[in-house]
């Protein structure tokens, strides 16, 4: 894990999904002249972050030429769903570290977060996410216990069966943004400036 910055905190950004009901891959929705994921990629760059990204096998050419270098691991089943992607990123970024981190997990398909719900996440001490409306959402980071929890966890366990993260109440008026389908997506290009 390099990150000067943060060098506690590992930042794993989520692209595996099937994408079954918008018909195209999520990470490679064009977002101007880039894709999402390289969007998302920079502004958690910007912050200091060096986020590594979990992905299927037939994405990691093309994530690669958008975003460049960067650190990709494969999620050889994401029919097992989204904890089994988080499961990669949290192990490889633990691996050959022993010290105590914390690792923020930011799903590709969940861009309606502020820059300083990001600076809110890092400074927390425990597992938390963001919150608005009373519901929770995204991203998530996990503290070193709530790591190993997921680690040992069955990968078709959803996360909120396993951890149960502290709620950071924050005004981002598109946290629950869910980009899904065409309409989803039509809604993020409307807002995307004002993130």
């Amino acid at each position: 894990m390099r990150n000067d910055v943060y060098p506690d905190i590992g930042c794993v950004i989520l692209a595996a999904g099937r994408s079954s009901r918008l018909g195209n891959p999520k990470a490679l929705i064009e977002v101007g002249d880039t894709s999402l994921i390289s969007w998302m990629f920079s502004r958690l760059n910007r912050l200091g972050l060096n986020p590594i990204v979990v992905t299927r096998e037939d994405l990691v050419e093309r994530i690669r030429n958008s975003i460049g270098d960067v650190e990709i691991v494969i999620n050889e089943d994401p029919e097992l769903g989204r904890t089994g992607s988080v499961k990669k990123g949290l192990k490889f970024l633990k691996e050959g570290n022993s010290r105590e981190i914390k690792i923020l997990i930011v799903p590709v398909d969940r861009p309606g977060f502020s820059m300083s719900t990001i600076e809110l996440l890092i400074s927390s001490k425990s597992s938390s996410c963001p919150s608005s409306g009373g519901r929770g959402g995204h991203p998530l980071l996990v503290d070193n216990h709530d790591i190993n929890r997921i680690l040992k966890a069955s990968s078709d366990t959803p996360l909120n069966g396993i951890i149960n993260p502290n709620k950071i109440d924050v005004k981002d008026p598109y946290l629950h943004l869910n980009v899904d389908t065409q309409e989803d997506v039509d809604e993020f290009l409307r807002v995307v400036d004002f993130l």
